[in-house]
């Protein structure tokens, strides 16, 4: 056996031991131990920030782009949010206990289905070193022992936060072990990581294609996939032109590098002039580039504020995830091509309808199969956070277990409890 996959299975073994342990504790207890790693992350704010920086200037160094830069950025303010984030998932509901149903039967056998933790969860993802935290806290407030391995390019900052978290937990008692991170960066750490079936029970990927599919083709344990984030907004023709240039803007500019950003714009034909003039020229106010279909793009050069803005579309524009200042616009001509569209190009993510006709509104609802669907809404919503949950391991696309932002809820399963005076079976 390999040192690396020795490292790898007595990450395992402690792990296990440590969910055993979380199983037994109370949700005081838990609440506590959540309260002090949010403590300690404060207290290591100096030792964070200067593994950051290291992390930063590296990733600079490598020619990492600007908006990726800007996801592995920390400063004392985000760490202080961080912080925050952590003691709002105290303060949520623990549903690991829960009766979602009970049920007695003709034989007096008394049947209950209860919520309990999952056990051991592994966490695969990239760049943005608050997924350490975010993972850690809500892993360990359903009482699961959770096993990291971040990328590269944030390796000192993820070490950093997980030592934090893992020394506050610790000292409430807590088993320390129940928040791990790989130390070592090497990509075989993943493949050993996935065939540890005896210790870990699901694994979730949070990063590009290319690791998600990796880890589906290693797993020996069940996949929660974060696949990605081709997210699309339809403007109807009948959207409110302030409404759609509003959400349009908030969607692709507030955070661009983010999985819930707008990456497509459908256009309904008889929207497209009040949507240049409007939505389109406030895009490119703010260094948004405009990759426009043959349509878009000829009625684009009439209007003199675009003018050098707007660049033809190729067909892999619509299927691609830019996490940049970089939008693609189709025209269509009416509902029916923009749902058509988004089962062919988008990811089931996160896609949205503008638009006055509730009937309209309520047909996209309805038939869209993304994990989130909105009406009148940025797509920036899908966030654990803004969904109240608190925090997220991640936006699930699949539809098994876990759809959508995956908190407290998602990381439970649940069990049968039987309870009898002698029954047996004729």
């Amino acid at each position: 056996m390999s040192e690396l996959k020795e490292m790898i299975l007595e990450y395992g073994r402690r792990a296990r031991v440590a969910a055993r342990l979380l199983a037994r504790t109370s949700t005081a207890q838990r609440n506590a131990g959540v309260c002090a790693m949010a403590d300690a992350l404060v207290e290591a704010e100096a030792e964070i920030l200067a593994a950051n920086q290291a992390d930063v200037e590296q990733a600079a160094a490598r020619g990492l782009s600007g908006a990726l830069l800007e996801r592995l950025t920390l400063s004392g303010a985000r760490i202080h949010a961080m912080a925050a984030g952590v003691r709002e998932v105290a303060a949520l509901p623990d549903p690991v206990g829960e009766l979602i149903r009970r049920w007695t039967r003709p034989n007096g056998l008394e049947i209950s289905k209860v919520r309990v933790p999952i056990g051991v969860v592994g966490i695969i993802f990239e760049s943005r070193p608050n997924v350490t935290s975010d993972a850690a806290v809500l892993c360990t407030k359903t009482a699961n022992a959770t096993i990291l391995r971040g990328g590269s390019e944030s390796i000192r900052s993820n070490l950093a936060i997980a030592a934090a978290l893992s020394q506050g937990l610790a000292r409430t008692g807590l088993p320390g072990d129940a928040i791990q991170l790989i130390s070592v960066t090497e990509r075989e750490a993943v493949r050993h990581l996935c065939e540890m079936d005896r210790y870990l029970d699901v694994i979730v990927p949070r990063g590009g294609k290319s690791l998600i599919e990796a880890v589906v083709g290693h797993a020996r344990m069940p996949v929660i996939k974060h696949y990605d984030g081709i997210c699309i907004l339809y403007v109807d023709a009948c959207a409110k032109p302030e409404m759609a240039r509003d959400i349009v803007l908030n969607a692709k500019c507030q955070r661009p590098g983010v999985c819930n950003a707008v990456e497509t714009v459908l256009v309904h034909r008889s929207a497209l002039a009040s949507f240049l003039s409007q939505t389109a020229c406030a895009l490119a106010a703010k260094g948004v580039e405009l990759r426009c279909d043959p349509e878009a793009l000829a009625a684009a050069e009439r209007v003199p504020e675009l003018a050098g803005k707007t660049v033809a579309a190729s067909a892999a524009d619509f299927q691609t995830e830019f996490l940049d200042l970089v939008l693609a616009i189709k025209v269509v001509g009416g509902l029916e091509e923009a749902i058509l569209h988004i089962e062919e190009n988008g990811s089931h993510h996160s896609d949205g309808i503008i638009t006055e006709d509730a009937e309209a509104a309520e047909r996209f609802l309805q038939e869209v199969d993304s994990a989130t669907v909105y009406w009148n809404a940025s797509t920036r919503f899908t966030d654990g956070g803004e969904f109240g949950f608190g925090a997220e391991i991640g936006i699930s696309t699949d539809k098994l277990h876990a759809r959508g932002p995956m908190a407290l809820e998602e990381l439970t399963t649940y069990k049968y409890q039987l309870r009898g005076s002698g029954q047996i079976r004729k």
